[in-house]
């Protein structure tokens, strides 16, 4: 069973006390950039906040400095009640896309 897609959120960044506001339980998530809506990271996962808290968003050099300038990102999280249905529900999202980009070619 798989629940509604949350809204976009803005993706917190680090040193601003921000949180991650996502379900603690299985299901999908969604990380795109804000300014193209162009794809950043997708999964399934057993934790939605843990996976998305652990998720690189930028690199850093050898002392501490940030290398790249951390592009804005936004977010959402379906909740599911089992990993595997948020598998099933990703393979399918992953097929439509598929489909779409063939057809749009």
């Amino acid at each position: 069973m798989i629940s509604t897609w949350s809204e976009w959120k803005r993706y917190p960044r680090a040193g601003r006390g921000e949180n991650i506001e996502a379900p603690i339980t299985p299901g999908i998530y969604e990380v795109r950039y804000a300014g193209t809506g162009a794809l950043h990271s997708f999964g399934a996962v057993d934790n939605v906040a843990q996976a998305l808290s652990q998720l690189t968003v930028g690199s850093k050099s050898w002392f501490g400095r940030r290398t790249e300038i951390v592009p804005e990102l936004e977010y959402r999280t379906c909740a599911t009640t089992s990993k595997a249905n948020a598998k099933a529900a990703a393979e399918r999202m992953i097929g439509r896309r598929e489909a779409y980009m063939s057809g749009a070619a």
